[in-house]
């Protein structure tokens, strides 16, 4: 009994589910979400402290706000943008996550940790009880760096998505945050381009919050939104902008290119 307690404790706090990515083709027919978290009451993404632009996050040395946890963490060193976005880039087409001889949990956020792992960010230190990964996550953001709707994210910064799939099992869309990915590269359309662990493997998608209900572009066929939630029965696709819920940044910024002097 006491076995079964600890593992459903363990389990409230793993990733998500999304489905395999559709690149024109849908699997409605046969699709089933198969997500780690358990079924649970709907909770509420925290709304507070959501900025309006993005700000830069305090780098090796700089003070921080302080998190829920008790232990301290040192600040990530200045280059942890890059090791980072390395990293998951390292980790595209392969669907188990392993990194430095240690194996993660095969969905969203055990991608997303394994990554942040190379910077020494310990992304669960500001977790509260009921939380799963993805909240853990952005309540992390929002005590050590910053989250944020508006604007342009930086290579690096975290997305969130709600309601990518059906969390606590009740057939409604009131699951909260649900997904993570990270930003990879933003094209000179706006479209984002994010890295993140999907039913496949590590992949990337597109997200173009100008035109979310968009998958292409009707002018030039270029793809703005890849599909996030297949659809069930008689349910029309949902794609990646319409599930957005906001960006994360917590890593240093990157340092303005200098230039050189005569």
């Amino acid at each position: 009994m006491k076995l079964g307690v600890l593992l459903a404790g363990l389990l409230v706090c793993t990733g998500c589910a999304t489905g395999s990515p559709p690149g024109g083709r849908l699997f409605a027919s046969n699709y089933r979400y198969s997500p780690l978290t358990p079924a649970a009451a709907p909770r509420p993404i925290p709304d507070d402290g959501i900025d309006s632009e993005p700000a830069p996050v305090a780098s090796s040395g700089s003070s921080s706000a302080k998190t829920p946890s008790s232990k301290p963490q040192r600040a990530p060193a200045p280059d942890a943008r890059e090791k980072v976005l390395a990293a998951a880039r390292g980790l595209l087409g392969r669907t188990k996550i392993q990194l430095s001889g240690r194996t993660w949990p095969a969905d969203c956020t055990g991608f997303v940790e394994a990554v942040h792992s190379r910077a020494g960010v310990s992304l669960r230190s500001a977790a509260v009880k009921g939380d799963n990964g993805v909240t853990a996550f952005y309540r992390y953001a929002r005590t050590k760096g910053r989250v944020y709707t508006r604007g342009t994210p930086r290579p690096g910064d975290l997305v969130f998505f709600r309601e990518t799939y059906d969390r606590n099992r009740d057939g409604r869309r009131n699951d909260g945050l649900t997904h993570v990915a990270l930003v990879d590269k933003v094209e000179p359309n706006g479209t984002v381009v994010v890295i993140h662990r999907v039913k496949r493997g590590v992949v990337r998608y597109r997200m173009n919050l100008a035109r979310p209900e968009l998958k292409k572009d009707p002018r030039t066929g270029a793809v703005l939104n890849d599909t996030l939630r297949v659809p069930g029965a008689n349910k029309a696709p949902v794609l990646t902008g319409q599930l957005f819920a906001a960006y994360g940044s917590v890593l240093p910024e990157p340092r303005p290119t200098e230039v050189a002097r005569r």
